[in-house]
């Protein structure tokens, strides 16, 4: 695609196709704020992440349980990459990326599948192993 038409349907274009992915951009950016906060806690960086001021929150306990290290590397740092991986899979393409390439929405579609059941591992883990939550 020509660089100066993507530009114009990114910044331009209102279909609902990239109001989503759109949506999906910020929300990972979220994402990687909040597993940024993570990260800084896992390797040292800070030595306590603030908890919501209800009962059964202890981001601390979860952030440094053994689970949080499975991998060889903190889950943390990880989630940022994987936050990091959905900003260009969600800009790539023009308005029109679904039936000029639609390899990459079903791509993308993968990868939040994987991490759907990730989150959802992650989920059952705090009260069934740790028996507490983190914000």
């Amino acid at each position: 695609m020509d660089p100066q038409q993507l530009r114009e349907d990114l910044q331009n274009k209102q279909t609902d196709s990239l109001k989503r992915r759109r949506a999906i951009i910020g929300l990972s950016l979220v994402g990687i704020a909040a597993m940024g906060a993570v990260s800084l806690l896992q390797t040292g960086i800070v030595q306590h992440l603030p908890d919501p001021p209800l009962d059964g929150f202890d981001s601390d306990k979860v952030n440094s349980s053994e689970s949080a290290y499975r991998f060889g590397a903190p889950d943390g740092t990880m989630g940022v990459t994987s936050f990091a991986a959905n900003l260009p899979m969600a800009a790539f393409g023009g308005a029109n990326r679904a039936k000029e390439q639609p390899w990459v929405p079903i791509a993308l579609a993968g990868k939040a599948a994987a991490d759907a059941l990730v989150s959802a591992w992650y989920f059952y883990q705090m009260p069934a192993k740790e028996k507490t939550w983190c914000g």
